[in-house]
């Protein structure tokens, strides 16, 4: 018989947002090392996830979320098979948060880039409740698994569907997100757009790869409102991505625009390469909606003012690294699907 209680166990799940918010030692020494092994994982990018993540944890909200599903407390619980991806930092907790909340099992394949805060969030969690110790396993490699959720590229999501193929599963992609400016923006829009740009780096499936704009689009004001996110010029890494394919656009004569920290180039693809933004023209609103359903397939979600007819998930300015509990990835809920096992 099942031990799960929803209601107990989000209780446990608000206790951990707590301490999220106020972390203890062995978190803040997480926080501030983490850099020596993922030199992506800076302390600010992780306190961002952290924040974004307890934010979430809150009785209000995760009951809220949970209401909406019929999920049974005395079934027997399902081993779901979660390999996580390592992008950015603790960029699969949901998916682990998702699993114990529909009162199932989760077997994790954490990435080796995001392994550690993973485990620390999990322990933290069985010293808040011990009825959790039973309720994950970390693992090498999935075995006797009744359901599969695995995060990935468009090449590992081939050897994911052939592996998995046979039981329930929900297999991710590469997704890129878009901005849709119109001229209109103000200077703290604007400003903001740089976090949808700029925070983990651009290293995240939320971030903004590529700007939809009007036609005769002055990018003087976009220029001018990110310029206090020029410090990232100073991470190692990420510099090294700039000079790379600023030498590229150098040598190939590709016009492009530059700041000193981010290339701008006229390009239709949607994914841009690290420390380049794409950009592309669009006639009228009409247009640039049909651009983006044409490739909905590939876009997480669209930062913009207005309301769009998209068949994508609209967020304003800033909060495309900011999602609420039932803003899944890919649009394909979690939950529901766990809840249908």
């Amino acid at each position: 018989m099942s031990n799960y209680n929803p209601d107990t166990y989000i209780q446990s799940f608000s206790v951990l947002g707590e301490h999220l918010r106020n972390p203890d030692e062995e978190l803040k020494h997480l926080i501030q090392t983490e850099k020596n092994v993922n030199a992506w994982f800076t302390p600010e990018s992780i306190e961002s996830a952290i924040n974004a993540i307890a934010e979430n944890l809150n009785s209000y909200d995760l009951t809220k979320w949970l209401q909406q599903y019929s999920v049974n407390a005395n079934i027997e619980p399902k081993n779901i098979g979660l390999i996580l991806a390592g992008n950015i930092p603790l960029v699969g907790f949901h998916d682990i948060l998702s699993v114990l909340l529909s009162g199932n099992k989760a077997l994790i394949k954490a990435s080796s880039q995001d392994s550690r805060l993973i485990k620390y969030l999990l322990n933290k969690l069985v010293s808040i409740d011990n009825t959790f110790a039973d309720r994950f396993t970390f693992v090498e490699k999935l075995q006797n698994f009744d359901a599969v959720i695995a995060t990935g590229s468009d090449n590992t999501s081939r050897y994911f569907e052939y592996y998995f193929g046979k039981v329930p599963h929900i297999i991710r992609k590469n997704r890129n997100s878009i901005s849709v400016l119109t001229g209109e923006e103000t200077t703290t829009q604007l400003h903001e757009l740089g976090h949808d740009i700029f925070d983990y780096f651009g290293l995240g499936c939320r971030n903004v790869s590529k700007l939809l704009v009007p036609h005769g689009y002055d990018f003087t004001p976009f220029f001018e409102a990110i310029e206090p996110y020029n410090d990232i010029a100073n991470h190692n890494k990420y510099h090294n991505n700039y000079d790379y394919n600023k030498s590229i656009y150098l040598v190939n004569r590709d016009k492009h625009l530059d700041n000193g920290f981010l290339l701008l180039k006229e390009d239709e693809r949607l994914a841009s390469p690290l420390a380049v933004l794409f950009y592309e023209y669009y006639d009228d609103i009409i247009s640039a909606e049909r651009k983006i359903n044409s490739q909905a397939d590939k876009i997480q979600c669209v930062v913009s003012t207005g309301p769009l007819q998209v068949n994508s998930q609209v967020v304003s300015f800033g909060q495309s690294q900011q999602p609420g509990l039932a803003d899944y990835a890919d649009g394909v809920d979690t939950m529901k699907f766990l809840a249908g096992l």
